[in-house]
């Protein structure tokens, strides 16, 4: 059922990586909120789930398969969009390679137990292993990809002279509460120093640009880690945690819509909530 309070009624808006998880979760609420919804993400079974749950509210829902990270296809897809809808109004960020694979675990585990546990100090030794090919991989869609889609949609918003942009940072940008996946951590601190330049560059035009910078997101994935993390693991991880859960994903979707509405004055600000982990 869509919500009754409708503030995003004749908006078009676009949700990058919202093939699953809080991209998808940030699409519904957009939808729910009377917006127009386009989708985009690389993985297209998740892409289609999506587009059908939105679409499912009542709310008008295109999908896009689309590789942010490559320019050329973001802005056929964005062309694509307004053609289709008219215009584009809300852009969000969200599309971002996060650190799951096997070694990125490890690293977690071991940043959590140093953080918790009194073992001898010492480097971790994170940064002195990482490849070149991992370094790149996240850059090139938590960063590039960020500016393609910036680029493409000022391109419309800057014409019409109304915009709202939310990019998806994260309190791995702000902390060093993610010490254990540095080449994300940087990518996200570029984020939101983006987030800032651009946010003053715009503001004149009527284009609000804010970051939302997330702690842990109750998603499928992070359930699955703690799931398979072990007790003591798993003890470690809510120690560093004041309110002793993480944040689900409709508490972070709801954020995400009130920056994508009129009724706030908040300009190149980093909203970050993460249960008191990064006070």
């Amino acid at each position: 059922m869509l919500q009754e309070n409708r503030a995003l009624d004749g908006r078009v808006a676009l949700v990058t990586g919202a093939g699953r998880g809080l991209g998808g979760a940030i699409a519904l609420a957009l939808g729910q909120a009377g917006a127009t919804v386009a989708v985009c993400d690389i993985d297209l079974p998740a892409l289609e789930h999506t587009r059908a749950t939105v679409a499912a509210t009542g709310a008008r829902c295109l999908a896009f398969p689309c590789d942010v990270s490559a320019s050329a296809a973001v802005d056929a897809m964005v062309d694509d969009i307004v053609r289709q809808c008219g215009s584009l109004h809300i852009l969000i960020n969200n599309a971002a390679v996060i650190p799951t694979r096997p070694a990125d675990v490890e690293r977690r585990n071991r940043h959590y137990a140093y953080l918790t546990t009194p073992l001898p100090r010492q480097s971790l030794q994170f940064t002195s292993a990482l490849s070149d090919e991992e370094w790149h991989r996240f850059w090139d869609v938590n960063v590039h990809g960020v500016f393609y889609c910036t680029r493409a949609a000022l391109r419309q918003m800057e014409t019409q002279r109304y915009g709202r942009i939310v990019n998806i940072a994260s309190v791995a940008g702000l902390s060093a509460m993610s010490a254990h996946s540095p080449h994300y951590s940087a990518t996200k601190g570029a984020v939101i120093a983006f987030t800032k330049s651009v946010a003053a560059e715009v503001a004149g035009a009527n284009i609000f640009v804010n970051a939302m910078a997330p702690g842990g997101v109750l998603t499928p994935d992070f359930e699955d880690y703690l799931a398979s993390a072990g007790e003591e693991k798993t003890r470690q991880f809510w120690q560093i945690c004041p309110a002793g859960r993480l944040g689900t994903m409709a508490e972070y979707a709801s954020t995400v819509v009130h920056l994508a509405g009129d009724r706030h004055y908040l300009v190149g600000q980093v909203i970050s909530p993460n249960g008191g982990t990064v006070i």
